[in-house]
């Protein structure tokens, strides 16, 4: 058997009756949409060429915004309407690329990427100068 709620029925109130006017469903042109607008989804930013040369310790990054070096955890970024030139070269040894980066207010900085194998060093070379031709043409 089963034993009544140890509470009671619910306490007789006053009765409120309808509602006044203006309340209940909104009107058919307000009332939400189901299944909701579906959105044309955006797209993506035009992403352009980008260059990534990496060692153990360094990195030299070239894309859309601009050169940015990382040397032993200390980074440096240069966007490109700062950037005057830049310019890239093998070491004396030929195992390790040099990029440098010269600004309009005459400072110059630079970063090495040792290229392991060798063969490397060449096609940084060729991705380099196509990138490089793409964000910063000739004037």
């Amino acid at each position: 058997m089963t034993q009544p709620p140890p509470y009671g029925p619910p306490p007789a109130g006053p009765s409120y009756g309808p509602p006044p006017g203006g309340f209940g469903p909104p009107p058919p042109q307000y009332a939400p949409q189901y299944p909701p607008p579906q959105y044309a989804p955006q797209p993506p930013a035009p992403a352009g060429p980008e260059f990534l040369a990496v060692d153990r310790h360094n990195s030299v990054v070239v894309d859309m915004s601009g050169v940015a070096f990382e040397i032993r955890d200390a980074e440096a970024e240069f966007s490109w309407p700062e950037i005057h030139t830049v310019h890239y070269k093998a070491t004396p040894n030929g195992k390790a690329l040099v990029v440098a980066v010269v600004l309009h207010n005459g400072q110059f900085y630079e970063c090495q990427v040792e290229a392991k194998p060798k063969e490397r060093l060449r096609e940084w070379f060729a991705a380099l100068q196509a990138i490089l031709g793409h964000y910063k043409p000739m004037r």
